[in-house]
């Protein structure tokens, strides 16, 4: 291919795809507009389906709630949930390659509830263990609202120090045959300095007990 600009390969797409037909650098760069956006006139589409739906009559089907494969205990009060952070891509192959990106989002924390944070005595800042059925994970706490009571959020970006992934489960649904690692029971523990975790303090032990 032989693009001099990106500018080139937006054009492109616009003349083939024609939600993209009214959308240009020049208006992006102006004002920010939201396909479909047919033609160079149109204001673009802030609401999708704002009214009515667009072609037809919305159709609804109600599904019964399936809990969670492995659902929270005495042992393993908690529920991790794992997820993306707006800094990183994936499991940072390729942006943690980039110094940018690295000074947004470092390394990988463990996101907590206050609630839950003081019934545990964890502080925020301090090096904690997330353990599950399958294994141990450290990292640092960081005390937030933004977590429900009940719930720790760690992404998993940082693989070469914190492996979140092997915490979850093999679990999933039995319809679209998609992966439940988005949840499973775990709990938080100050992180024990006689723990082999590997890396700059953090890493990943097998549940040996």
């Amino acid at each position: 291919m032989t693009y001099g600009h990106p500018t080139e390969i937006w054009d492109e797409m616009a003349r083939n795809a024609p939600i993209f037909a009214g959308i240009s650098y020049a208006r992006i760069d102006d004002t920010g507009i939201q396909w479909p956006c047919p033609d160079l006139d149109h204001p673009g589409t802030k609401f999708l389906h704002k009214d009515q739906f667009v072609t037809e009559k919305g159709t609804f089907q109600p599904v019964p709630h399936v809990p969670v494969a492995e659902p929270p205990d005495d042992d393993y009060p908690l529920i991790l949930t794992t997820g993306r952070r707006r800094a990183h891509y994936h499991t940072g192959s390729q942006t943690g390659r980039a110094a940018g990106f690295n000074l947004l989002a470092e390394h990988e924390w463990v996101e907590i509830n206050p609630e839950d944070a003081l019934n545990l005595g964890l502080e925020d800042g301090e090096v904690v263990t997330v353990t599950s059925r399958r294994g141990s994970v450290r990292a640092p706490l960081k005390i937030t609202e933004r977590s429900p009571v009940g719930v720790v959020f760690m992404s998993f970006h940082h693989p070469d120090e914190a492996q979140t992934n092997l915490l979850t489960t093999d679990a999933h649904d039995p319809i679209t045959e998609t992966a439940e690692y988005k949840a499973c029971a775990v709990r938080v523990e100050r992180g024990r300095e006689d723990q082999d975790l590997g890396g700059q303090g953090y890493g990943i032990n097998p549940v040996t007990s």
